[in-house]
């Protein structure tokens, strides 16, 4: 349908003929129609390709993605231009099979959604690019998507969760705490300081060289870290969680990164390896950072949680903690935060770890959500552009760290 000019980097149109050639591909009618809002979602925003079809009723009727992350493992971590020319290569191929498998011809959807902040530049380009050569075909509104609130409001398409609640996003690219107080209406009250916890997983990882131990082989870093902390014993290492004498919601992983790599440095001396091979002690650091960063994470939300009751930013009754992106899948990382909501009294929900992870559903959507809510509809996409550094609602955290909330100790439940 749309091929891609890679010499210019942009979408060229393809004729009448092809297009409509392409929307007989779906074998409906062209008089077909549908009731309710429909939205296309297409999700660039790092290292994967996605699209999906989703209704206002939340059912997903379409989708697909192309994962980059086998060609990164290799490189030793995304590298933006590679990143670039892996979606300009598989986006077509992902919407038109989104929308095959959705059945929906083009002509009727309600909306097209893109996320168009924040991340890697190049690749929200090419999202970008592709999706307002399609909103100008299809002559439809276009919906521009802020990627983390799309991580933020998935969970209402799994659960029944009201507004307003508190939200935990932690990823390889972001870490922060927010109130949802509705669609597009956020309280930031804390965000990391530096990296993001994914990220300082991923570089362990590289560290320890996990992608040549056996069972690790293949796993993104994350992943590798979290399979071999399960051998571990944490316990071989005392490590002071970040921040802990600061009283506020605020997080700091690279701080952390260092003491881990200054660790595996003194370990290699001792047993007499070279950098690059596995360490007989990699399964103890894997765990001991694993640890440590669920304690920071747990004990930065427990004061969020606090600081939200005390100022009844929250239910006093029925609170909701949601925890979402890549590293939310960790199962060390949310019995942590179990702990947490239960000496609050909040309960905690976590979406389907499919869905943790970036995905075209959760832009889709965030499509609706905006659709309903009558919020950021564009029916003229001229001069639209990609943000790949934004913030997320209004930042309080000032406010939090000022109001310095003791966090009373609680024994983890890890």
């Amino acid at each position: 349908m749309l091929m891609l000019n890679k010499t210019a980097g942009v979408f060229s149109k393809p004729s009448k003929r092809k297009f409509y050639a392409f929307l007989r591909t779906f074998n409906f009618h062209p008089r077909t129609q549908f009731f309710h809002k429909i939205v296309l979602g297409i999700e660039t925003s790092c290292d994967d390709t996605a699209a999906a079809v989703v209704d206002e009723t939340g059912n997903v009727l379409g989708e697909a993605i192309h994962s980059q992350t086998e060609v990164h493992l290799k490189t030793g971590g995304i590298i933006p231009p590679v990143a670039q020319q892996l979606h300009r290569e598989n986006i077509q191929r992902i919407v038109q099979e989104a929308l095959s498998s959705s059945r929906i011809p083009p002509s009727e959807l309600s909306a097209i959604a893109t996320t168009i902040k924040p991340g890697l530049a190049l690749s929200l380009g090419v999202g970008l690019s592709f999706s307002v050569q399609l909103v100008n075909q299809l002559k439809k509104p276009f919906i521009p998507i802020h990627h983390m609130e799309a991580h933020a409001l998935t969970i209402r398409l799994t659960n029944q969760v009201e507004f307003p609640f508190l939200v935990l996003l932690i990823s390889g690219g972001h870490c922060l705490l927010a109130i949802a107080r509705g669609v597009s209406d956020f309280l930031l009250l804390g965000k990391s300081l530096d990296i993001a916890p994914g990220d300082m997983l991923d570089k362990i990882a590289r560290r320890l060289s996990l992608i040549k131990h056996p069972e690790c082989s293949g796993m993104s870093g994350g992943k590798a870290i979290e399979h071999l902390a399960k051998q571990g014993n944490r316990f071989h290492f005392d490590i002071s969680p970040p921040m802990d004498r600061v009283k506020n919601c605020d997080f700091s992983f690279s701080g952390l990164q260092h003491v881990i790599e200054r660790i595996i440095v003194q370990k290699e001396k001792k047993e007499g390896i070279e950098k690059g091979q596995v360490l007989s002690s990699a399964a103890d650091i894997a765990a001991a950072v694993q640890h440590t960063a669920a304690c920071h994470l747990a004990k930065r939300t427990h004061r969020a949680i606090l600081f939200c009751k005390q100022r009844e930013l929250l239910p006093q009754s029925n609170a909701v903690l949601v925890v979402s992106g890549g590293v939310a899948s960790n199962c060390y990382i949310r019995r942590a935060l179990e702990t947490v909501t239960d000496a609050t009294q909040c309960t905690l929900l976590c979406p389907p770890p499919r869905l943790c992870t970036d995905n075209g559903i959760m832009i889709a959507w965030n499509g609706i959500e905006r659709l309903r809510a009558g919020l950021g509809i564009l029916h003229d996409v001229e001069g639209i552009r990609y943000e790949p550094k934004c913030s997320l609602g209004i930042d309080i955290s000032k406010e939090v760290g000022e109001t310095a909330i003791k966090v009373p100790p609680l024994k983890m439940k890890i």
